[in-house]
């Protein structure tokens, strides 16, 4: 037996219940945890666990991050929420022993990243189903026999320090050693997705498996086709065998295995989950989203759908915000959902959105947003100081970045300038607690970057999504004629105002922040490179993202240096007349013309314009007819539609689906839809400019709001209930022309804007 203690980091549910384990059997152990109220508890009357027999107590040592002061950990079991993984990570990474190694006994895939930070040679894998929960600070409730798997990562064989471990951790229960973590972590994704489901409603876990079966069915099938794709091999656990839940598997051994199932769970003291504990009673984000991050990576490189399980995640999104919303009717609609998609069957380019489980485009939520700015005017006024004594270092960052063409028409370039960016990253800001490269056939790809909060900011709150495209209008060869220039005050080049400098302003806001040891926020930043062109192939990422945040930071272009509050929505249409050919000269009357008819749609398309309420019909294109002395027999139009409101869009659609042919002998079709919602001025878009508005002041600035009739991604991430600040970026002029330009002075203005945002989400 060593003589090194255990240190459990994360004290929760798993971890406390581990270390009280390992406590009682006489082995030194310590906790450490972020919650100083349950560090007092522990300190002043032990970690208590309770269950059937009453409450038991065992002294153990305890301490914050903040607090400890020890020697370096050597035998490390890492609990923290996945989400907390890589704060938890820079913490302890630079105090672990030299021969120290750490076991993951989280929920979820968490080992790559934790050996991102300290080598996979230092890192142990481990399985855990633990039913337990915190009851109150230093109390932990038992929650019954459960499953421990420990191996090394990557199917090695099973090491002496593995059997060590076990051999320890058999004073909690049936643990044990294995060569295949992995085949447990995937089996253990499928029930978790279905128990991730049941925090939807507030019911018993089994009664709602066993009234929902197609719902349970589809989602433990849609994430063990993703594991089948990688090769793993699934392995039973508990009650729960995962064969028969496999979408190949016969209906008959499926329902039996449910049946058992149910029957084990009715057994088991805890009947909820502690998703619906985190949802119902702690009124915290839930750990789920990040847990099944891998999933959907390894889904969509593998060409499957998972639209059950995106429908569940964007669930509990919702009820992140209003946890009164829990009701059976939303596994009502998964079941429906299950039975009518070809769920996980279907071979899909990139992600599907989210189906709705709850109310669509819910009115974005104003009470999780900062009611006042966290920094001192003197601490607002440092961080642009610093930047000013860095604006040389930010144009060459935006010189460099501006010299590698990305055009949204050629995936090459966007390939090349995506792989030049993640190597600024790198650079600026280290490496991200986890990275998501989502492939793009035909658009560039999609970086998906979270960096853990800093500075003390709470580890558990939700992220905030800062939004650029590096993506431009400007075609491959145009920088031979029109390189980046400095003249004065202005930078000129292909992209450099729309949005180049955009994210360079944001790339420096969290330099600066650290530089200063300012509090900054957990953020995720999302890199798209097909929003010229509509952000068709990255739009379903951005509403995911979206979903998992507080808010949302769009770096596009200012508006004349004002902050953008409300965008047009934006819809591409295709008419189509067809009527009968004939000859022209010869017999006229025999024929229709389709290009007669189309006249006469586009004077009615013109004329559902209504500019005093902000709703623009252009048509732009036209095409019909084969020869001049043949009556038409196909033409069509394409138009674009601008609409400011929902009720402009409703008159929209409804005038479009009513439309009839004039000219007899011919019909008429319409084609096409919402590229982008409408971009409303919202209570909480409102919420958030006054926020920034109180920014700005410190700074000097006044800062101005504008609509404006041209969308971003923004438009996407208020459609999906998340509010929204759009225009953070470049202050200039010119996108898509000759003339664009952004103002050099502007640069550290803005990104110091964006750092004081970022450091009140920080501290709310």
């Amino acid at each position: 037996m060593s003589s090194d203690p255990y240190t459990v980091v994360g004290g929760g549910a798993i971890g406390g219940t581990l270390a009280f384990a390992l406590a009682r059997a006489g082995l030194p152990v310590r906790v450490i945890d972020a919650d100083p109220e349950h560090v007092a508890a522990i300190r002043a009357h032990g970690l208590v666990r309770e269950g059937e027999g009453g409450r038991t107590a065992v002294a153990v040592e305890s301490a914050t991050p903040e607090e400890y002061d020890g020697p370096p950990p050597r035998r490390v079991l890492l609990a923290v929420k996945a989400q907390a993984t890589g704060a938890a990570m820079r913490w302890l990474a630079p105090r672990l022993a030299a021969d120290g190694w750490v076991v993951s006994v989280q929920n979820g895939f968490n080992e790559p990243l934790i050996a991102e930070h300290i080598g996979a040679e230092r890192t142990v894998a481990a399985f855990v189903n633990i039913f337990a929960d915190v009851t109150g600070p230093g109390v932990i409730r038992d929650g019954g026999e459960g499953a421990l798997v420990i191996g090394e990562p990557g199917g090695a064989p099973v090491s002496g320090r593995v059997r060590q471990l076990v051999a320890d951790l058999r004073s909690w229960g049936p643990a044990e050693a294995s060569d295949n973590v992995e085949g447990h972590l995937w089996a253990k994704a499928g029930f978790g997705a279905m128990l991730a489901a049941t925090a939807l409603a507030d019911a018993p876990m089994a009664e709602l498996i066993d009234r929902h079966r197609p719902a349970m069915y589809a989602l433990a099938a849609e994430v063990f086709e993703v594991a089948a794709a990688l090769g793993v091999g699934l392995e039973p656990f508990d009650a729960f065998d995962p064969a028969p839940f496999c979408r190949s598997a016969p209906a008959a051994g499926r329902d039996a295995a449910a049946d058992r199932l149910t029957a084990w769970l009715r057994t088991m003291p805890k009947d909820r989950s502690g998703i619906w504990r985190d949802l119902a009673v702690r009124r915290r984000p839930v750990e789920v989203t990040t847990h099944y991050a891998t999933v959907f990576t390894e889904a969509e490189r593998a060409g499957l759908a998972t639209p059950v399980l995106r429908a569940v995640l964007s669930g509990l999104r919702e009820l992140e915000r209003d946890p009164s919303g829990m009701s059976e009717s939303r596994l009502d609609a998964l079941d429906r959902l299950a039975e009518t998609s070809a769920a996980g069957a279907a071979r899909t380019a990139g992600p599907p959105a989210a189906p709705a489980v709850g109310p669509a485009g819910a009115e974005p939520r104003t009470d999780d947003l900062p009611a006042a700015p966290a920094l001192t005017p003197e601490q607002a006024r440092s961080v642009r100081a610093w930047l000013e004594a860095h604006r040389a270092d930010m144009v060459a960052d935006l010189a460099a970045y501006t010299s590698v063409e990305s055009s949204s028409d050629d995936p090459a370039a966007l390939d090349h300038c995506l792989r030049w960016l993640r190597g600024l990253l790198d650079r600026s800001l280290g490496r991200p607690d986890s990275e998501e490269l989502l492939p793009r056939e035909d658009a560039g790809d999609v970086l998906v970057r979270r960096y853990g909060p800093a500075g003390g900011a709470d580890p558990a709150a939700r992220p905030v999504l800062l939004l650029a495209h590096y993506d431009t209008v400007w075609p491959t060869g145009t920088l031979a004629e029109w390189p980046f220039r400095q003249d004065g005050d202005r930078v000129t080049g292909p992209g450099v105002f729309d949005m180049k400098a955009g994210l360079v302003q944001a790339v420096w806001a969290l330099r600066a922040l650290d530089a200063l040891g300012l509090p900054r926020p957990a953020c995720t930043l999302l890199l798209n490179g097909d929003e010229e062109t509509g952000s068709l192939a990255s739009s379903a990422v951005v509403r995911r993202e979206a979903g998992a945040s507080r808010a949302a930071l769009v770096f596009e272009a200012s508006a004349d240096g004002a902050l953008k509050t409300a965008r047009k929505g934006v819809g591409l249409f295709t008419l189509t007349v067809t009527g009968e050919e004939a000859h022209a000269g010869l017999d006229p009357a025999a024929g229709a013309s389709a290009v007669e008819e189309l006249a006469r749609q586009v004077l009615f398309l013109h004329g559902l314009s209504d500019l005093d309420a902000g709703t623009s019909v252009n048509v732009g294109v036209v095409r019909g007819g084969t020869r001049s002395n043949v009556t038409a027999g196909r033409a069509s139009a394409e138009f674009d539609v601008r609409v400011a409101n929902s009720a402009e869009r409703a008159r929209i659609e409804a005038a479009l689906a009513a439309s009839r042919p004039v000219t007899p002998g011919t019909s008429v079709a319409v084609d096409g839809g919402w590229n982008r919602p409408v971009f409303e001025r919202t209570p909480a878009v409102g919420r958030l400019f006054e926020l920034a508005r109180d920014c700005a002041a410190p700074l000097g600035v006044a800062l101005r709001e504008t609509s404006v009739g041209g969308a971003s991604d923004g438009n996407f991430v208020l459609d999906a209930g998340v509010p929204v600040l759009d225009g953070l970026g470049a202050v200039g002029a010119g996108a898509h022309a000759r003339t664009e330009y952004a103002l050099v002075p502007a640069m550290p203005e803005r990104a110091a804007l964006a750092a004081g945002v970022l450091a009140a989400f920080a501290a709310a």
